[in-house]
């Protein structure tokens, strides 16, 4: 594991190869210094603080706080510019974009209660996923009634305590993948299919990781799955988690292995990488 302080200069920055995607997170339960959330509130646009400040509890604008200044703070590892510099917008597929990015970084942000991740690349388009597992919901019927016949059947045929376990494995994928097309529920997730082959493992600090995952579809969608990575993440010191990255790579990339880097940020402070 390696520390870096959040000074933006050549010796802190942060190269990204067209096979790497970097993965970040941050717990925004664990930052509640008042001057530090003075700093992040500094950071964000006009428009950021009127959204951020809609939230009708109080740690819901805590976390969409965390989570502006985080993915702004983060991308000026990449380039030199200053956190409260960067632009966005909501590009032709209504997913933020980076307006007149000095070099062209893909991301794509997910939160749920305790983590706030990031996923960022070169070039290809980039989804990613986070679920808390503890959430209270009737997940077989969301499944019975959004899940493809394939995926519905292995879930229903695994032993009762695994069931939720693997809900959100399939969850979280197909989030992962309607985010990356950036289109989200306007693509039904009964059209697509994933396949885990659960046995192909990579256990590394801090997660476990499955990338023995195949990507089908119904016959009337049309896509390419020669063209689609996809990685689910198991947190190892953390069993509340569940996060999933799906990445579609441009034509002349569909060749070349991806590899993830992993880092672990509080903004304006340091990141540490773990992989």
């Amino acid at each position: 594991m390696t520390l870096f302080y959040s000074a933006k200069n050549s010796k802190n920055s942060l190269k990204i190869k067209k096979n790497e995607i970097h993965l970040w997170q941050v717990n925004p339960d664990k930052i509640t210094q008042p001057e530090l959330l003075n700093k992040y509130k500094n950071l964000l646009s006009d428009d950021e603080t009127k959204k951020q400040q809609r939230y009708k509890f109080s740690h819901d604008r805590h976390d969409a706080l965390i989570t502006r200044a985080f993915v702004r703070d983060l991308l000026s590892y990449y380039a030199e510019v200053a956190p409260n510099d960067w632009r966005f917008d909501k590009g032709e597929k209504d997913k933020p974009e980076i307006i007149n990015p000095p070099l062209p970084l893909r991301f794509n942000l997910s939160h749920t209660k305790g983590l706030i991740i990031c996923a960022v690349t070169l070039e290809d388009d980039i989804g990613c996923d986070v679920e808390n597992t503890t959430r209270s919901n009737d997940v077989l019927s969301i499944a019975n009634r959004f899940f493809s016949p394939s995926e519905t059947k292995e879930l229903f045929s695994l032993p009762n305590d695994q069931q939720r376990h693997r809900f959100f494995d399939y969850w979280t994928l197909k989030e992962s993948y309607i985010k990356a097309w950036g289109l989200g529920l306007a693509i039904p997730l009964k059209d697509f299919s994933f396949t885990i082959i659960d046995k192909l493992v990579e256990k590394s600090t801090p997660f476990t990781i499955k990338k023995a995952i195949s990507l089908s579809f119904a016959q009337h969608r049309v896509d390419n799955a020669d063209r689609w990575r996809n990685w689910l993440l198991y947190p190892n010191d953390n069993a509340e988690h569940r996060i999933a990255i799906a990445l579609k790579a441009k034509e002349n990339n569909q060749k070349i292995p991806y590899q993830l880097r992993y880092f672990s940020s509080t903004p304006l402070v340091g990141y540490q990488e773990f992989f």
